[in-house]
């Protein structure tokens, strides 16, 4: 019997136009007409959870920032975990110095620098420049998803953050650059202090070492007393692999990572096919 399913937004619940579909909606609000807990799932920013979710009557509870934060469906924050705050900024400071597109997740704003757009753009042009047979429209729908999200405020660089008492909750990395992206795999590797995920094929993401959508569910399915055996989890990408890991019933998109559907308990249809819907049918129907 599912009480509770935990649902990523990108590749998952939204479809390839960032929006969801009216099938994976009326899913949801079948699901909680039938007393499951839903919850969304995201490495997001819960302000922006909320603009998505504003032109319809849905509310749900929201893990955001890769497990970074808690938000009730009434929009208040339930809890968080910040990174520290001197770490947070020696990493801004390298991704700066090497010329990265970054991305820093606070309550109230995603900051980025001025820069940031131009430095994707230069990839962009250096990569074409190099493989004329590249297909750049993919590399353009990725930079225009990266940039889809709401609540970006734009700073010269990481300094402006220094002296501001605002909390880290993820830092984004992003780059065309595959060489550049490895390198900024192997720079946090092997840090004990952090979590080191990707949620794309171009980013690389950093939050403190206990934010995780994995941890955060179970600390939230203890505080709405539902058991981990009674929830499921819905993904496609590796930051959705601590989620699926710790429920009884762990679903990949069709069109996931391989390494998602190597641990899932079954595999749904595609966001393009309004896979979620596929999914939580699925789950009504068995309970």
């Amino acid at each position: 019997m599912t009480k509770l399913i935990a649902i990523d937004l990108d590749g998952t619940l939204l479809n390839n136009e960032n929006e969801i579909s009216n099938e994976n909606l009326q899913a949801i609000k079948d699901a909680q007409a039938q007393g499951v807990e839903v919850v969304v799932a995201t490495g997001r920013a819960a302000f922006d959870v909320k603009q998505i979710f504003a032109k319809t009557d849905v509310k749900t509870w929201i893990i955001a920032a890769n497990g970074a934060t808690i938000h009730e469906p009434t929009g208040e924050q339930y809890v968080s975990v910040p990174m520290e705050k001197t770490e947070a900024l020696a990493i801004l400071k390298w991704l700066e110095e090497n010329d990265y597109y970054y991305e820093v997740f606070s309550d109230e704003a995603i900051y980025t620098p001025q820069n940031g757009r131009e430095l994707i753009a230069i990839e962009m042009d250096r990569l074409k420049s190099a493989n004329p047979e590249l297909d750049v429209e993919s590399l353009q729908l990725a930079a225009s998803k990266q940039f889809s999200q709401s609540g970006f405020a734009f700073i010269p660089s990481y300094t402006e953050l220094e002296n501001q008492s605002l909390p880290i909750y993820n830092i984004l990395a992003f780059s065309f650059d595959e060489e550049k992206l490895t390198n900024g795999w192997n720079r946090f590797k092997d840090r004990q202090d952090l979590t080191l995920v990707t949620s794309a094929n171009h980013n690389f993401e950093l939050e403190h070492k206990d934010a995780s959508k994995g941890n955060a569910l179970k600390r939230l399915a203890d505080h709405l007393q539902l058991s981990l055996d009674e929830s499921a989890a819905i993904g496609d990408s590796m930051n959705d692999y601590s989620m699926l890991s710790v429920v009884k019933t762990g679903i990949a998109m069709g069109d996931a990572r391989q390494e998602i559907k190597d641990i899932a308990t079954f595999v749904t249809k595609e966001n393009d096919e309004h896979g979620v819907a596929h999914a939580i049918y699925r789950l009504l129907k068995r309970k």
